[in-house]
Parts: structure tokens; sequence; C-alpha cells
């Protein structure tokens, strides 16, 4: 017991507009169901928690989480309620400090268990109808202070995942009920071929029709790293867990859960770098910066960029640091960094052509040619707001990225005739504007990505300089038609 307010519980509590015997009658039901019927819970005892700073024990921290996280439509965890775990982790950062309210970085065992709880919390929310997207993304330079030694430095191989012969002394949130047990090479192989199918489905219909099956498969994958498998063995498997991780985050960014996926790229991250990946972990951090230019953020994006990079080590392959560049490239237009851009594309171009053909990662594999120039031609394309002579080489980059996309990148190509399109209208090109525009719209409705919808409002932003012209009326029209209703304070987007 702290003695003063638990102010995140306070905020949250307040949010769900409950009475404190409302609520302690809540968690006696709820505990109940969950095989804990001598809990009894009293209004002074909620005070306690909320005035007081007092801590619960389990399952009550469980329990409450799992009533927030209902009541509110997002995923609630233990650290966002304020509570401390007591873990065997040894000594960490109070998990109340605003400025790193989720303790980062985790310790080894308790990756495992955040990334069971927080994945089962997001399936509750799928069961139930709801949606998450009310929470607050944490700021990059946040996540950059509290990561940067911790991924800078090796993890402890030895005693890095618990045993499941010793359930009494590891978390209890992470097992949700999973009965860990041992499993093989051959099981691994097949949870890896998983990834790619999981990959190659977002890569073609975007985010939402597969988000929920790869956050299933991410929570099994989190019960099985409760066992202390061979040291090969664990490192595949936390490899398997980064991947999955990446993709539950990307899938959640795609379809404007944005609090939800910042959470999945900090548990891939962690996850990569458990597992002796820290490309990966570099990588998983690469897509929380894109996600930050993607709101509006791109300073953030910069700060997430450094750290990324730094963080990767000396295994960075050169295309995966031209893949870094293009992100960076991109904060850089979006803050009209002009001169900035153009020399950290060309570092871009530079890595990209450098790369000797070297075995690439699983998860490089989409970074191609195609992609690269489909970067490029966005970072172009969001540069021409402040500089309309960029328009020009947004045009020709998005040009050569739609000749050289590969089948089944449809959502790639789909972005890449968005840029065009707006490009197109920057440079006072209205006829050739609206040819590339309805070849976007033709597409539309095959993918399930709320960016999509995004980058097209910004497109129609465009179209506005127009109104008169009659074929650009009729497209307005169709753009219209085609998006739903904006949510409200949705901020002004863009990404590849």
């Amino acid at each position: 017991m702290t003695g003063q307010t638990n102010t995140r519980l306070a905020d949250l509590f307040g949010l769900a507009g409950w009475s404190k015997g409302e609520l302690a009658r809540m968690v006696n039901r709820q505990a109940a169901a969950m095989g804990h019927p001598q809990l009894a819970t009293d209004t002074s005892r909620v005070r306690r928690w909320i005035d007081m700073g007092e801590t619960p024990r389990d399952p009550v921290p469980r329990v409450l989480a799992a009533l927030f996280t209902e009541r509110l439509g997002r995923v609630v965890t233990i650290e966002d309620l304020g509570f401390v775990r007591h873990g065997r982790a040894g000594k960490r950062r109070d998990v109340r400090h605003d400025d790193n309210p989720d303790g980062l970085p985790w310790a080894p065992e308790r990756t495992a268990a955040v990334l069971t709880e927080f994945t089962g919390m997001d399936l509750m929310l799928n069961r139930r109808g709801l949606v998450g997207a009310g929470a607050a993304l944490a700021a990059g330079s946040v996540l950059t202070n509290a990561m940067h030694d911790w991924l800078h430095a090796d993890p402890t191989r030895s005693g890095a995942a618990p045993s499941a012969v010793d359930p009494l002394h590891a978390d209890p949130a992470g097992y949700d009920r999973y009965e860990a047990a041992p499993i093989g090479s051959e099981e691994i192989e097949a949870l890896e071929r998983s990834v790619e199918v999981f990959r190659a489905w977002d890569a073609s219909r975007g985010g939402g029709l597969q988000r929920k099956a790869v956050v299933g498969q991410l929570n099994e994958v989190g019960g099985m790293l409760a066992y202390h498998h061979p040291d090969h063995l664990q490192r595949r498997l936390w490899g398997v867990a980064a991947n999955l991780a990446v993709l539950a985050g990307w899938m959640s960014h795609d379809v404007g859960l944005e609090p939800t996926a910042q959470k999945y790229f900090v548990i891939a991250a962690h996850a990569a770098r458990e597992g002796g990946d820290r490309p990966r972990a570099g990588e998983a951090l690469s897509r929380a910066a894109r996600q930050m230019v993607h709101l509006g953020r791109p300073d953030e994006a910069l700060d997430l960029m450094k750290l990324a990079t730094s963080g990767a080590g000396e295994r960075l392959l050169p295309r995966t640091k031209a893949m870094f560049h293009t992100i960076e490239a991109w904060a850089q237009a979006s803050m009209g960094r002009g001169q900035a851009m153009r020399r950290t594309l060309g570092e871009a171009e530079d890595m990209f052509v450098s790369d000797k053909g070297e075995d690439k990662p699983s998860w490089m594999q989409n970074f191609d040619e195609a992609d690269l120039h489909g970067m490029q031609a966005l970072a172009y394309r969001t540069l021409a707001e402040h500089d309309p002579g960029a328009a020009v080489p947004a045009q020709r980059h998005a040009k050569l990225a739609i000749e050289l996309r590969r089948d089944g990148h449809d959502r790639s190509k789909l972005f890449d005739h968005i840029s065009l399109a707006s490009a197109c209208f920057i440079a006072d090109d209205p006829e050739q504007a609206d040819r590339y525009a309805r070849l976007a719209l033709v597409s539309m409705g095959e993918t399930s990505s709320h960016r999509t919808w995004d980058r097209l409002r910004e497109m129609y932003r465009l179209t506005g300089e127009y109104a008169g012209y009659t074929k650009i009326d009729h497209l307005r029209e169709e753009i219209a038609t085609a998006l739903p209703k904006a949510p409200a304070n949705r901020p002004r987007t863009g990404e590849v």
C-alpha cells in the first residue's frame, strides 16, 4: 500500500461509471466464475485499491482487468490498472510512473505472461463483439527511453524461461489456464509455416479478416513459452512469437486499433530479443515508427527509428537498413524536410543495391524493389504537400512500384495507385489523377484495410481543387460512396 491514490485505476474507474459497491459485487461474481468462489470483496476494499494505492492479491488484478476490458471495449491489462506484478524478475521500475506505465522492459518470464494475458483480453473483445480503440498511445520518446539500455544488452539465456513444473513461482496471469507442455521441432515448423500463411493473407487482403486468428495463434504460443524447452527450440519459439506479434500489431494498425497495435509491436520486440534476434526486435520497433508517421507524429517516429537502428546491432543486413531509411525519409517528408528526406532516400537506394543476396529472414521477404519504390513514392507524395515539385518524382516511383508488384500484394498496389493519383492532383494533372483514382476504387472492396480509407480521404481532399470539373465531380461522388463515415477525431494519416 502506497498511501496515495492509484490514479490509473481511478481514471479507469471513472470511465467505467460504476459505484464502488457495484465493482465489489462484480469482482466477487467474476472471481467465482474463474474458480475462486471464496473471494469476498467489499466497498471498503475497493476504496483502498483506488484511494490508498493498495495492490490486491491474485486473482483480483486479473479479475479487474477482465471486467474493465469488457466494460470499456479495449484491452485493459494489470499494468493499465496501476498494479505492480510481484514475480521473480527482481527489481524494476514502478509501473505507476507516468513516464513508463507498462514497466518496460519486461523480464523474460513476464514477456510470456504479458503476451498471454494481452492476447487473451484481445480475444475476449472479439468474442463479445467489442472494439478496442479507446486507449492512449505511449509516446515514441517514452518507449525509446524505457527500452534503450535493455535492447542494446544481450539477454541472459540461462533461466530465461520459467519451468512449467514450478507453477507456484510463475506469474499466474501468463498461463490463462493453458497446460504447458513440451513441443518439438515439427510443431515449431508447423507454427512457422502458419506465420507465412497469415503474412500472405495480410499482404493480399488486409488485416481485418485474419486478425483474430493471428491473435489466437499468438495466445497459444504464449502458453507454450511457459515451458522451458531446450535452448535451440526456445529461441525458435520466441521467433514465432515475435513474427506473430508483429503481424497482430500490423493487422491491428490496419483496422485502426492503434493502442492495441503498439502493444503488440512492443511485445514483438521483447520476444525477438529474448530469442536473440536483435534485428527482428529492431524491425518490430520500426513498425511502431511507421504507425507514428501514419498518425501524424513523425518526430516520435524518428525517435523510434533511432532505437530500432541502434538496437538491431551489427547483424543488420543492407536491405533491412534500406527499409529503415525509407521509414525515416517518410517521417522527414511529413515534417517538410525535403533535403533530409532526399539524402535519406539516397542512402536507402545505396543500401538496397549493396545487398549481396544474403539469405534474408522470412520477415524481410516482402521488402523488394517494388516496396522500395512504393515507399519512395509515399515519401515524395507526402513532401509534395510542402513542396509541390516533389509530385513529379512521386509519380515516377509509384509507376515503377506498380510495374514491379508481385501477385498477392494487392493492398500495396492499391496504395501505389492512391499515391500516384494524389501526386497527379498535386501536379495539376486531373485527367491522369482521375484514371489512377478509379483503378484504386476498383480494388477497394477487396481489402479489409482501414488505412486505405484514410488514404482515400486524403485523395478526396485533393479533389476539392477541381470541384466543378464534371469528371472530377463524378469521381468525388464515387469516393464519397466508397468511404464509410469517418470516425470522430480521426487524425490525418497516410501509409504504404
